[in-house]
């Protein structure tokens, strides 16, 4: 008795802040018969998990390494501050990196905004997550910049943030291995592009047959003009000939008149 061979299923990795229902509800209604995946990563180790071929696709924060990956860049986020609701800065609607100058900013080790230091004054300690600096903001002891999805994906009911209209942003990409284009993966690039189940894009499609085409012949009209202007032609000719070219008889003299 022999194993019956394993059904077909397809990897995606994505990162905290992505929200994958949308492209996952189109993916079982068009390929039923291939279950999808999903693989929760954090945005540092979602390359590896790419690279050793743990995913077959993910959404990823960029940048990616481009020698490695292909990338379809889908959207940039706005970045806010995470703040107390009884903070000062909630008195705005937007603020700036100047407005946060006196402000203890805390700066996790997941860190997706990609700056060397963070404006205002370091904390004693970089939060090892981006959930323990959300504590920390709660706690009184700082803020915090993120990109808006996690602000919501941490969302406490005593918290709030504010768009930051000067800070760096973070944009997420679907992103896979190059090397490793399957039609799978180009089945769910059609979905995330929004391309219709008909598309002739996605998956490569067969060349129709091309019909050979009859050769052109003249059209009726330049043959007509020809024949029309052979006619003409030939008329004139004789029209010639009847005016000056025939032989005809001298004309008659008159008779003399009589002298008186």
């Amino acid at each position: 008795m022999t194993d019956s061979p394993a059904s077909p299923s397809f990897r995606l990795a994505y990162v905290p802040g992505v929200t994958p229902a949308k492209w996952v509800r189109i993916w079982n209604e068009r390929l039923p018969d291939i279950s999808l995946e999903l693989v929760q990563v954090s945005a540092a180790e979602a390359s590896d998990v790419l690279r050793d071929g743990a995913a077959d696709a993910g959404f990823v924060r960029l940048p990616v390494d481009r020698t490695v990956f292909s990338a379809i860049p889908l959207y940039t986020e706005t970045t806010v501050v995470v703040v107390p609701k009884d903070h000062v800065v909630t008195a705005a609607e937007e603020v700036t990196l100047e407005d946060l100058a006196d402000e203890v900013v805390l700066h996790p080790l997941d860190d997706v905004i990609g700056w060397e230091r963070p404006p205002g004054e370091p904390a004693f300690e970089r939060p090892a997550t981006t959930a323990d600096a959300i504590e920390l903001v709660a706690a009184n002891i700082g803020v915090l910049v993120v990109p808006q999805s996690l602000a919501r994906l941490h969302h406490r009911r005593d918290l709030t943030y504010r768009p930051l209209t000067d800070a760096p942003q973070s944009g997420i990409a679907l992103a896979w291995r190059e090397d490793a284009t399957t039609d799978m993966v180009e089945d769910f690039i059609g979905i995330v592009r929004g391309r219709t189940p008909n598309s002739s894009r996605g998956r490569t499609q067969p060349e129709p047959e091309r019909r050979q085409r009859p050769e052109k012949t003249a059209p009726r009209k330049q043959a007509n003009a020809g024949k029309s202007t052979a006619r003409g032609s030939s008329g004139g000719a004789r029209g010639a000939r009847g005016s000056g070219g025939s032989k005809g008889t001298a004309p008659r003299r008159g008779k003399p008149k009589r002298r008186g």
